[in-house]
Order: C-alpha cells, then sequence, then structure tokens
C-alpha cells in the first residue's frame, strides 16, 4: 500500500482515502444515526422500551438479545436455565419477533440487531415480520452483525465450527444482495476486541484482518465485489483516550480504503469508503461511583462524533450493575442529542483535522495497524489466526498489561483505584421479572402443540437438507420461521449437519 498522507496534504472530506469523513459534508449535511442499544425480557417489555426511545427522539433501533437467543437454545432447553431475556431480549419463534414490532412499521425505522451464529434465523425472523405488517422486502433498511469470525476470538457466542459458520455468513451476503438491497448483511465488529482487552491497534487490525476473510469468502461464493462491498459497514469501540480514538477512526477509514482500491481492485468510491457504527465502551463503566460513568460515556461519544461517525449508541450510566432503566436509557440518548446540538462541533466537517497531535496519532496507528495486517496475512489470514490461537494470545497479553497498570496505579481509573468514596449511595437498576422466564417456555409449548405440525416438519426438513447440499440456506430458513418453526429447531437441524464447535 502506498504511504499515508501528510498531515500536510490531507485533501477534503468526502474524498478518497477518506481521512476526514465519508461524506463532503458530514454532519452539516446529516447528523449521524442516534441509536439506543436495547432488549430484555418478554418482546412485549422491549417493544415499549422501543417504542419510548423512538418517542424521545432515536432515529434507529439496536436490538439486544438474550443469551439462548444469540446461541440457538428455546427457552426451555436446559442450558437457557436462568438465562432467558436476562441479556437481552427472548426470540423464539415469528410470534414473538411480531410482538417486538408491533406498532412499529419496519419500512420507517433502521433496525440494527446484534446476533452472529443465529443471524440467518434472525433476519428471516425480521423479514417475515415485515411480510405481515405488508411491508415491502426491499424496502427493509438495517444491519446485521452477522460477524461470526470475532465470537472465535474475543466473545463466544459461536455454535458451528467456523468453515460452516461462514458458509451461512456468505450465504446470507449472497440472499440480501437479491432480495434486501438497503440491508448491511455484515457488521465488521472490532468492538468486541476492545472489550476483551485489546488495544486501539490491534482493534483497527483485527477488524479489517477479518473484513479481509468475508470478502474473500464472498468473492469465492461468486459476488461482485462492488455489488456488495458498498453495504459493508463496521462497528468500532469508544474508548476513554479521547485523541487516540479519534485517530483511530481516520486510520481505520483510511487503511480500509487503501485495502479495498489497492489490494482488492475495487472501483466504486463508495466501495473504498469505510461506514461504522460505534458504541461507548462497556468495558469502561465502573460499578463504584457509577454517576461518574456519565462523563466517561459523554467522553467517548464525542470522540466517535469527532472521528466521523455514522452511527452511535452511548452507554447507559448503570450499566456496569444491570441492564439500563428507561430514565439512564433517557440520560443516555440526551447525551447525543446534546453534543448534536449544543457543542457546535457539528458546524465544522473535521474539527480536529491537521492538529498535530491528531494527525501523528493517525499515521502511527495506521502503520502498525498495517504491519500487524501484514503478520495476519502471512499466517494465512485470519481464520488461521484464530485457529492457532495468535488473535487470542496477543488481546489476552494486551488485557493482562492492562490490569497490571490499573492494579499498580500507573493506569488511574477514578473511583476505582484513586478518589474512591465510602459509602455509596445505591443506584436504581433494572430487575428483570423471574417469571418471564416460564411464561415464555409456555408460550413456545402452545406454539409447538397449535401450529400446522406437518407444515413446520416439512420445512424443518428442507432446512436440513439444504444444509447438506450447496443450497443457499436463507429461503428454507425463511420458510421455516414461517410455518411457526422455533430457533432452537431451525439451529438444532444445523446442529445435526454442522456439529458444533469445541
Amino acid at each position: 500500500m502506498s504511504p499515508p498522507d501528510s498531515p500536510l496534504r490531507l485533501g477534503a472530506a468526502g474524498e478518497y482515502p477518506f481521512t476526514r469523513g465519508v461524506q463532503p459534508d458530514m454532519y452539516r449535511g446529516r447528523l449521524w444515526t442516534m441509536r439506543q442499544y436495547a432488549g430484555y425480557g418478554s418482546s412485549a417489555e422491549s417493544n415499549a422500551r422501543f417504542r419510548y426511545l423512538i418517542e424521545q427522539g432515536a432515529r434507529g433501533l439496536s436490538v439486544a438479545f438474550d443469551l439462548p437467543t444469540q446461541m440457538g437454545l428455546d427457552a426451555g432447553h436446559p442450558l437457557a436455565l436462568g438465562e432467558v431475556g436476562r441479556a437481552g431480549v427472548s426470540i423464539g419463534s415469528l410470534a414473538d419477533m411480531e410482538e417486538l414490532f408491533q406498532g412499529i412499521r419496519l419500512h420507517q425505522v433502521s433496525t440494527s440487531m446484534t446476533i452472529n451464529a443465529t443471524a440467518a434465523i434472525l433476519l428471516a425472523l425480521y423479514v417475515a415480520t415485515g411480510r405481515r405488517q405488508g411491508v415491502e422486502t426491499q424496502k427493509l433498511a438495517g444491519t446485521v452483525q452477522n460477524d461470526i469470525l470475532k465470537e472465535y476470538a474475543a466473545r463466544g457466542t459461536y455454535i458451528y465450527p467456523p468453515q460452516a459458520s461462514m458458509r451461512l455468513v456468505t450465504d446470507l451476503f449472497v440472499w440480501t444482495s437479491r432480495e434486501l438491497p438497503q440491508w448491511n448483511p455484515i457488521s465488521i465488529s472490532g468492538y468486541h476486541f476492545r472489550e476483551a482487552g485489546s488495544t486501539a491497534v490491534q482493534e483497527v487490525a483485527f477488524t479489517l484482518a477479518d473484513a479481509v476473510a468475508y470478502i474473500e469468502a464472498a468473492l469465492t461464493a461468486g459476488l461482485e465485489l462492488d455489488s456488495f462491498a458498498p453495504r459493508l459497514s463496521f462497528f468500532f469501540n469508544a474508548h476513554s483516550n479521547l485523541l487516540e480514538e479519534i485517530a483511530k477512526y481516520r486510520a481505520a477509514r483510511r487503511l480500509y480504503a487503501r485495502l479495498m482500491k489497492e489490494r482488492f481492485g475495487a472501483r466504486q468510491p463508495r466501495s473504498w469508503a469505510m461506514r461504522f457504527h460505534v458504541q461507548t465502551a462497556g468495558s469502561t463503566l465502573t460499578a463504584q461511583q457509577p454517576d461518574v460513568n456519565v462523563i466517561r460515556s459523554t467522553m467517548e461519544a464525542l470522540a466517535a462524533v469527532l472521528g466521523g461517525a455514522q452511527s452511535l449508541h452511548v452507554n447507559s450510566l448503570d450499566e456496569a450493575l444491570a441492564l439500563p432503566t428507561e430514565d439512564s436509557a433517557r440520560l443516555a440518548l440526551r447525551t447525543q442529542q446534546v453534543i448534536a446540538h449544543e457543542s457546535g462541533i457539528t458546524n465544522t466537517v473535521d474539527p480536529v483535522g491537521g492538529a498535530y497531535a491528531v494527525e501523528q496519532l493517525t499515521d502511527r496507528i495506521e502503520q502498525e495497524a498495517a504491519e500487524l495486517i501484514a503478520r495476519l496475512d502471512g499466517m494465512g489470514g485470519m481464520v488461521r489466526a484464530i485457529e492457532e490461537g495468535l488473535v487470542q494470545r496477543l488481546i489476552q497479553e494486551s488485557a493482562y498489561q492492562y490490569q497490571k497498570d490499573v492494579e499498580s496505579g500507573a493506569r488511574v481509573i477514578v473511583g476505582v483505584n484513586r478518589y474512591r468514596s465510602s459509602p455509596e449511595a445505591p443506584v436504581p437498576i433494572l430487575r428483570i421479572d423471574p417469571e418471564i422466564e416460564a411464561a415464555q417456555v409456555e408460550r413456545l409449548d402452545r406454539l409447538r402443540r397449535t401450529r400446522d405440525q406437518s407444515r413446520a416438519a416439512g420445512a424443518l426438513d428442507q432446512v436440513e437438507r439444504a444444509a447438506r447440499s450447496t443450497q443457499n440456506l436463507l429461503p428454507p430458513i425463511l420458510e421455516a420461521v414461517e410455518s411457526s418453526a422455533t430457533l432452537g429447531e431451525i439451529s438444532d437441524r444445523l446442529r445435526e449437519v454442522f456439529g458444533e464447535y469445541q
């Protein structure tokens, strides 16, 4: 790749290599999408939270699913015990998805779904819900995370072995390219690398190395690069070092532009432009003095905006203790709105462009990330590096060093290793009704008793046959969810063919 631009020769926003942003006028023309990641308990409770956030000014929905849903387990499975509705909303069937979006017209919102191993099933449920609302599939807009590689390295909600998982990813790519032209079929995520303990450089490098793997898989599947590259999206962390985070986004954008143009030969400027969502760092939130988390998240949100994000979620002050309450979620949304409308920084396309410290950091992060990507390439790519444990080891080493610095006092965490307060007043937290789990189990049992059994069984058989062939899996999965087959039943049929990753 060619060397990075000189800080004295930055070019303009909206032009290759997009150091200063992907739009010529950035937020002067359009603000970022203000999302609030939400989902807990039952689909009815999460629907009420979504409608509340829309009333408060949220412009996009971002769905959190509970761990059983992420792992392809229905409520009632022994491994789901105690987890139903806890870390997100429980979705087991089309009836659940319909209730989740009751009163919300899907062609009027952009929806992001943080789901990976079961991404194909959840997307099918969303499409089927749109059909039930009378919304044309072509008009659905949003993103499904569908980034399985980082699950093996940093997060853990995988089901199938890597190659089978990659088939599901590329089948979703191919199907959405035909059926959902406004849908982003993947959100390639650096967020979870950073939450697991990576550095800013590693976050950029591992994210782009994953992108290389997905692009190569899509090309092997027969997709034409410029037909799908503009719909690739990314997901980054906003950590606490303000200038480093701003530089990280600028470096990632520039490195990606060069990667797409010089390595892959993409011809369309939209294929060179990295569009990304940012979430403030959950790992920086503290249970001690949780009110201070408002300051941390505000600073991190500011880094995302100054770095040119297209979409943003701000964490709530109580998330080191529990899922956010309605009040804390509203305050997090207000944080974005104050930055947008009162700070004045949206009046300038690139407020930090040309600042010596920012440009020097941008150059350094780009160079070091490019060197790490070259190292991964030398091993045979990201899949091989994950299989051999290199990515996991590098993250563990960085996390260990970070923790050593905190424990020694070399890194100050306010309220944790300095400026402690005692005693601390309790913070109101969201509590999940334990009866939700029993109700969801009964709801799915009732569905299985009352559905058209022959249609559901036939659809599940077709899913299994497709998995044993080279047929695209999305059409039979869509038929299965429309026949009222459950998420767990569909996942189990795929388990029978692909096995489980150990």
